[in-house]
């Protein structure tokens, strides 16, 4: 169930981030971790069994890995899939996926609610948290078939994001 992993999230993905509220008259959110440590995290809590965390060169830019993982969370041993981008050696996106049915997510909402606050409603089926004046980005997007779910978690640092930019060329 990812209601209690949620806290694997922060844990993994930038744990500092999301510790407190931050306003928009606050200091700027702490920058996000190296690619090191969030790998270091990642392997000790991959799924036994599962595949290595494997981070691939993208194919846009040398610049950019993307990494990914079935990790499991080690207080009930579910397993959900984690994956990143890391630019410069630094996380610029993380965001993990698991399944489940409409409680699930009626749940999810109300934690990150509880959690968060009132989230931006981006369309159906994603809500949105910014933070640092959109420095950083918090959404929960869900997507569904009959009685299936499939929820993602993501958290994104603009600031880094915007570097990628700086490696690939526009279209002509």
């Amino acid at each position: 169930m990812l209601l209690p992993r949620l806290h694997l999230f922060y844990l993994v993905a930038l744990p500092a981030a999301l510790a407190a509220q931050v306003s928009p008259s606050s200091p700027p959110p702490p920058p996000p971790p190296p690619y090191r440590e969030f790998a270091t995290r990642a392997r000790a809590l991959t799924r036994p069994g599962a595949d290595p965390l494997v981070c691939n060169t993208s194919r846009k830019t040398a610049q950019l890995m993307e990494c990914g993982v079935v990790i499991r969370d080690p207080t009930d041993s579910a397993s959900f899939y984690l994956n990143a981008y890391v630019l410069e050696g630094k996380v610029a996106y993380v965001s993990f996926g698991d399944s489940g049915g409409v409680p699930l997510v009626d749940r999810l909402k109300q934690d990150l609610t509880a959690r968060l606050g009132r989230p931006n409603a981006v369309k159906n089926g994603m809500w949105q948290w910014n933070y640092g004046r959109g420095a950083q980005t918090l959404r929960f997007n869900w997507r569904g078939r009959g009685p299936t779910r499939w929820i993602f978690i993501a958290l994104w640092d603009k600031r880094v994001m915007d570097g990628i930019a700086r490696y690939v060329r526009p279209k002509s």
